[in-house]
Formats: structure tokens, C-alpha cells, sequence
């Protein structure tokens, strides 16, 4: 899609209601449903953090959004595909503040580029006792990404086409932090597929566009 057409319809999502959980649970599996809506007590104690859903022009000047894939380590985010975020810090104001600063901190783009156009629901994820508060902001110049080399194996742009594209949709084998293998549903997006916490994330961003444009 072309960005000036994207950037010009993107405010409408401000007064669209969130999906919620519409959108987040059509990428878990169905017994995960349940144990989402009775972890309302684990979420009062878990750790904050914030992501950024951040679309952009490409140098033809065709919308993309950018994710990342994490370094392999031992944890259980290792070599997965997910928004630039992390964790609050004691200097950040906001939530929002949060994703801006992880956002500059692992791919380089400056907090004065972007505009934040809407707070989306929040995710918690288990494993990690993460409670992770997405935002869509946009940037209306071509980024020059710079990784950060410690936390981030490559950066991944991708064609707001193939978000929207339903012939992405897919599902997947993952091993849990059980230790049991598990199908899920999966977006296949530049040769990986993004499952967990960042695909419902990411049903929610789809729906809200597909809203709006």
C-alpha cells in the first residue's frame, strides 16, 4: 500500500474500538483461552513492559512495519520474531515512553521520528511474567535502522500487504515452556513465522487497519 494513502487513513484507528480479545484469540489455541481470563490475579504482579508496532515508508515509498528477531540465548524469547520493546526502566515516564526508548535502543530510529497513534491492549505472557502494552505509531520517513548487536539478529521489514494478506495465515509446531510440542496458529511473514504473544498482538494491529483503511 502506499504510504501517503496509509498515513492519511492511519488516524481513523484512534476512534475504532479495540478488538481485544477478537482479535488476540484467533491466534492461541483454544485451551489457551481459558488459562488467559484466569491469570487475572498473576497479572496484578507481573513486570511491565511496551512494544512499538511501527510502520514507515520504504524508498518506494510503500508501507512496511518493522519487527525483529531476537538473538538466540537461553531464555524463552530466544531466536524469536517480535515488535522492538522491552522492559520499563526507572527513567521512563511512560508506557509509551518505554516503547519509543526500546524501540531507538534496538533499531535505531529516534523517538522525534515517530508519532504514536493508539494504545492497544495489553498481553500478558506467562513464561516470562511479561505484562507487554503494545502501541502503533508510524514514521514518516525512511528509518536507517541500526540493530543493536547484543539483543537483536536481524531486522525484518515487512510489507503491510503480506500482514493483511489472509494466505499468511498458517499454523505451527512449538515447543512450550512445558516442555510440550503444541500447534498454534502462526503468521508466515519474510520467511518466519511469528507466533505467541507477538501474533496476537499482530491479529489486533490487522484488525484495527483493515478498520480504518
Amino acid at each position: 500500500m502506499n504510504f501517503n494513502e496509509f498515513i492519511i487513513a492511519l488516524p481513523k484507528i484512534k476512534n475504532i474500538p479495540l478488538p481485544a480479545e477478537a482479535s488476540q484469540f484467533k491466534m492461541i489455541p483454544p485451551y489457551r483461552r481459558e488459562l488467559i481470563r484466569q491469570q487475572s490475579t498473576t497479572v496484578k504482579n507481573a513486570k511491565q513492559s511496551a512494544v512499538l508496532a511501527l510502520f514507515y515508508p520504504d524508498l518506494e515509498a510503500q508501507t512496511k512495519l518493522v519487527l525483529i528477531l531476537r538473538k538466540t540465548y537461553k531464555g524463552v524469547h530466544s531466536g524469536q520474531v517480535g515488535f522492538p520493546g522491552g522492559k520499563v526502566e526507572q527513567q521512563d515516564a511512560t508506557l509509551m515512553h518505554t516503547a519509543l526508548r526500546e524501540t531507538h535502543e534496538e533499531v535505531g530510529v529516534s523517538p522525534d521520528l515517530v508519532t504514536v497513534y493508539k494504545k492497544m491492549t495489553q498481553v500478558y505472557i506467562h513464561p516470562s511474567n511479561f505484562y507487554v502494552q503494545p502501541f502503533i505509531g508510524a514514521a514518516t520517513k525512511t528509518p536507517i535502522f541500526i540493530k543493536q548487536e547484543e539483543e537483536v539478529e536481524d531486522v525484518l521489514e515487512v510489507h503491510l500487504s503480506d500482514l493483511l494478506n489472509e494466505n499468511n495465515l498458517t499454523n505451527t509446531i512449538v515447543k512450550t515452556s512445558y516442555g510440550v510440542d503444541v500447534e498454534v496458529p502462526a503468521f508466515n511473514l519474510n520467511n518466519h513465522l511469528v507466533w505467541g504473544a507477538t501474533a496476537m498482538m499482530l491479529s489486533e494491529v490487522k484488525d484495527l487497519l483493515k478498520a480504518s483503511l
